[in-house]
């Protein structure tokens, strides 16, 4: 008698156990559907704020490739450049780069270029930067990011590309320095990074596997 109490209550366990795990994966599916869905709206979102839609007509989402360099993209991870196009023809492209030199840590930004070169703008996608001070990189918190809009390479010359506090043209916060200067540097290495490989990347192909630019 004991004994097959032992053996039903060990079924009823193994059972609860069955059910109590396919409900946790069940959960964890939907909950991992949802936080893809979430990344890829926040991600459209500061797409279409650095890249117009009126100014594409292709997927620029799907439109993606991936790319390396440490030097100028400022991390050693691959990171999604995508791309814009107008009746088939190059517009421009969107960089997901890294100010690796904030205050408080690295600073992931989203820079939009046009196919010549010309900064469409910036925005910051992560950082740790400190609140009241570091985050008026933030397009909430102040315009300071907009100051990029309509720059490029030449405009401002090489020693333009700096806060005014080194000689350079762009504004640093009150109390601040150190977090303006990494964007500023960061947005500047990334024009670079465009500059000296445009061509291959809009020749790429879409989801192409990762490859070291120059």
């Amino acid at each position: 008698m004991l004994g097959k109490h032992m053996g039903r209550s060990a079924v009823l366990l193994g059972l609860f156990a069955l059910v109590g795990t396919g409900l946790v994966a069940l959960i964890f599916t939907g909950t991992e559907e949802r936080i893809a869905e979430s990344e890829r709206q926040f991600m459209l979102r500061n797409l279409h704020a650095v890249i117009k839609p009126e100014l594409h007509d292709n997927d620029i989402f799907h439109d993606m490739i991936t790319v390396t360099n440490p030097q100028r993209l400022g991390t050693k991870d691959p990171v999604p450049v995508f791309r814009a196009r107008k009746n088939g023809q190059p517009a421009a492209l969107a960089i997901t780069s890294v100010a690796p030199d904030g205050y408080v840590g690295p600073i992931k930004i989203l820079v939009g270029i046009t196919f010549d070169g010309t900064v469409l703008g910036v925005r910051v996608l992560s950082h740790r930067e400190t609140p009241g001070l570091g985050d008026g990189i933030e397009e909430k918190r102040s315009d300071w990011v907009f100051g990029f809009n309509g720059h490029a390479l030449g405009n401002p010359q090489d020693k333009g590309w700096a806060v005014r506090r080194d000689g350079g043209q762009f504004d640093q916060f009150t109390g601040a320095t150190i977090t303006p200067r990494a964007i500023v540097k960061a947005v500047y290495n990334t024009l670079k990074f465009y500059e000296q490989n445009r061509e291959q990347l809009f020749q790429k192909s879409p989801l192409s596997p990762v490859e070291s630019a120059h």
